[in-house]
């Protein structure tokens, strides 16, 4: 797929970032004492007396991102100047209770630390248990879990490809999106007995096999997917006040990503070619035909593009899933009794492709029926702390809730 790139000179803004809603007519001043003077310890030098600046702060107000957490933000009339993050609204420290759950106990409190999508919390987790254990799940539980993690990175991308748009006031795309993510969910269901905690995957294999016509179904919800973009594409992608307000917004420099740490979707906006299921391949990754979607104009408006190619491009991968699936064997390898577990000394780490990128769990153990230490990685951290700081500075303030949400972070990972 080919976009118009945004020639707008960036020369005169220090940030890398891309003139205003792409108007130069409109862009902000950026003369030079329009911005604080930085001080020896690194920190912006701000007179507030002076007049020159407005504090203002956004959240908390709210679940989500633009919510969970609270931006102080320094303002020189509607653009942003200085910009910081405040967090642990939402805490709940996952990781220390892990430490006093059993193995089998920590699979209904890890897939917390990202509600929208828990399934990648429990293939990580289920993954390396069985590396520490020299447990092999079967063939046919692999290809399972694999159609687990693409359902559940679709109906993740149903809700924040329209989500964009509604960030900027368009809503009847996520409603669209809302009724097809039902469809998804309707199947997870099914499929598990959950709609949004599913607990499907766990050490050794998943917890039951495909329904009778499963497969009928899922093709049919899947062909809804693909009508839905059709049409995403025409009211949003296509709508010229999405447009002005997107492109060239949020802009995130190539030179940023290795700096910041981005991962997934806004580092593949960048024309950075990156994906776990590529780069290093597990489960049946590698047998399966798909390209990785990338871009390079790394404004919001390529983000959202590149997660729109993204729903597609899980939509085709679920219809080759189904079609690989053995319809004999087994689902679930042997282990030993849940309450009385204990799995031998050593650490691994697993990681796994979310929606948002790089998505991992580092596991110790120490032998005894409780893991030693369990940390996660996962993008938002990044994304929603260092990098949304330095992308906040010389925007205007009534872009920062799209900016946040085009990062697609998940608070949770960030108060783990």
């Amino acid at each position: 797929m080919t976009m118009k790139k945004n020639n707008n000179n960036k020369d005169n803004h220090p940030s890398g970032q891309k003139p205003f809603r792409g108007d130069e007519h409109h862009a902000p001043d950026h003369t030079p004492d329009k911005y604080p003077k930085t001080g020896k310890d690194g920190k912006p030098e701000l007179d507030l007396s002076s007049g020159k600046y407005t504090k203002v702060w956004q959240g908390p107000n709210h679940p989500g991102v633009t919510g969970n957490m609270s931006l102080e933000l320094t303002l020189c009339g509607d653009e942003i100047v200085d910009a910081k993050t405040h967090v642990g609204y939402l805490h709940r420290g996952f990781e220390k209770l892990f430490e006093r759950r059993l193995y089998m106990q920590v699979m209904p409190t890890c897939i917390r630390m990202c509600v929208p999508e828990s399934d990648t919390n429990e293939y990580v987790f289920s993954q390396a248990v069985e590396e520490l254990t020299g447990i092999e799940a079967p063939e046919k539980a692999q290809w399972l879990r694999m159609l687990a993690l693409e359902m559940s990175r679709l109906q993740m991308l149903l809700r924040v490809v329209p989500g964009q748009g509604g960030a900027f006031g368009l809503g009847i795309g996520v409603q669209w999106g809302m009724y097809v993510r039902e469809l998804i969910l309707d199947l997870f269901e099914e499929l598990t007995g959950g709609r949004v905690y599913h607990m499907y995957m766990l050490p050794g294999g998943v917890r039951g096999d495909l329904p009778e016509g499963f497969r009928q179904r899922a093709r049919k919800a899947i062909e809804e997917v693909y009508r839905f973009a059709r049409r995403i594409d025409d009211v949003m992608f296509n709508n010229s006040v999405f447009k002005k307000r997107a492109v060239g917004t949020g802009y995130i420099d190539p030179s940023w990503v290795d700096r910041f740490g981005i991962v997934g979707p806004n580092a593949r906006a960048a024309g950075y070619n990156r994906d776990v299921r590529k780069d290093h391949p597990y489960l049946f990754y590698d047998q399966l035909d798909w390209e990785v979607p990338v871009l390079e104009e790394s404004d919001i408006y390529t983000r959202a593009r590149i997660r729109w190619m993204d729903m597609q491009v899980t939509a085709d991968l679920i219809r080759q899933i189904l079609d690989k699936i053995p319809e004999k064997g087994s689902f679930k390898a042997p282990t030993p009794n849940a309450l009385n577990w204990r799995i031998p000394k050593g650490e691994t780490y697993v990681m796994a492709e979310a929606s948002r990128g790089e998505y991992g769990y580092y596991v110790v153990s120490d032998g005894s029926p409780y893991p030693r230490r369990i940390a996660l990685r996962g993008p938002s951290y990044t994304h929603a702390i260092a990098l949304l700081e330095r992308m906040l500075i010389r925007s205007n303030i009534a872009d920062t809730g799209a900016i946040m949400v085009s990062l697609q972070t998940c608070p949770p990972e960030i108060e783990r």
